[in-house]
């Protein structure tokens, strides 16, 4: 019975091991860099997305950006019409909806995606 208990505590030790390092895997791809070292993209190339609500981006926005509000039922939807091949560059307010935003992309398959630390707040404060 000890062998046993030992045995199936092993094995959960092994499978949590193996989920962490998956985990680490997939999240350890998202590339992320301050927004006040962002200077340009080439929209051919590139995306620049603004994942604020309406309201905010009327009120101020990154020239070239595209708005798809993450609160927005329809974000995933919006987010599958964007061409994966393009390297994608996000932000927020902050950086607190850009960084879910980034999980979320990564979820549906985007592999280049990069969120803009510290949000159009920063930004906006060198600007």
């Amino acid at each position: 019975m000890f062998i046993f208990g030992y045995k199936h505590s092993a094995m959960k030790i092994l499978l949590s091991f193996i989920f962490l390092i998956c985990t680490q895997f997939a999240f350890g791809q998202m590339e992320s860099m301050p927004i006040t070292d962002f200077n340009d993209f080439n929209p051919s190339l590139e995306i620049l997305l603004d994942v604020r609500t309406s309201e905010e981006f009327n009120e101020g926005c990154i020239d070239g950006a595209v708005n798809v509000d993450w609160f927005s039922e329809e974000f995933n939807q919006k987010i599958m019409q964007m061409d994966k091949t393009k390297k994608i560059y996000l932000y927020c307010k902050k950086g607190g909806r850009s960084l879910k935003s980034q999980q979320r992309l990564a979820e549906l398959g985007f592999e280049n995606v990069v969120n803009l630390e510290g949000g159009y707040d920063a930004f906006s404060k060198i600007k």
